[in-house]
């Protein structure tokens, strides 16, 4: 009787278990890992280290339109703008130094700024003439801080861009002496604090 071959059969049993996932249970996914965290935003006049990110390839490769689309107003070179902050005589000086930390906490650099004052000097500007006025001027020359001077000297005093005026002087032809060439010196603002009546009489009722 021929033999004939038959495939073992392996009982199920033998075949060792079956891997099923068990019910009920999803397998744990990879939690995603976070990328890069974008430079935070630096304040408005404080600009982070490092140059400034260039524009992304699409911008370049489409330019926004070309400045005359939206023109900036001729921002201040011959007409500042003018803002007076009222205060009795006696306050005007605080006045200023609120109005300088503003301008400070806005973004502006403390070299962009130059406060004058009518009557009694800044506490500053008294301390830095006790070493001579040389080196007192030279600071002024550095452009790097704030610089306050006494507005009988304003025709030494360089234009910047914004020219803070404390009228703390009971007298108001100094106030009116002072005015009009401070205006001049600043290139895009200036700021009076002191008495409205007297500041706008002094600039001809312009404020």
């Amino acid at each position: 009787m021929p033999l004939i071959s038959e495939e073992p059969q392996i009982p199920e049993s033998a075949q060792g278990p079956r891997v099923t996932p068990a019910t009920g249970r999803t397998a744990p996914t990879p939690r995603p890992v976070p990328g890069p965290r974008s430079a935070a935003t630096p304040r408005p006049g404080r600009p982070g280290p490092g140059p400034a990110r260039p524009a992304p390839p699409a911008q370049r490769a489409h330019p926004a339109p070309a400045a005359p689309a939206r023109p900036q107003p001729t921002e201040n070179r011959s007409v500042p703008q003018v803002q007076l902050i009222p205060a009795p005589v006696a306050g005007a000086l605080d006045a200023a130094e609120e109005a300088v930390d503003l301008l400070l906490e806005s973004g502006r650099a403390p070299g962009d700024i130059l406060v004058l004052t009518t009557g009694e000097q800044h506490p500053w500007a008294v301390h830095e003439l006790s070493f001579g006025e040389a080196a007192y001027w030279a600071q002024q020359d550095a452009g790097d801080d704030v610089f306050f001077a006494d507005a009988s000297a304003v025709d030494r005093a360089k234009p910047r861009p914004v020219v803070v005026v404390a009228a703390n002087g009971d007298a108001g032809d100094a106030v009116a002496r002072a005015l009009p060439v401070a205006r001049d010196r600043a290139a895009a603002l200036l700021i009076v604090c002191g008495d409205p009546q007297t500041i706008n009489s002094a600039l001809g009722a312009g404020v």
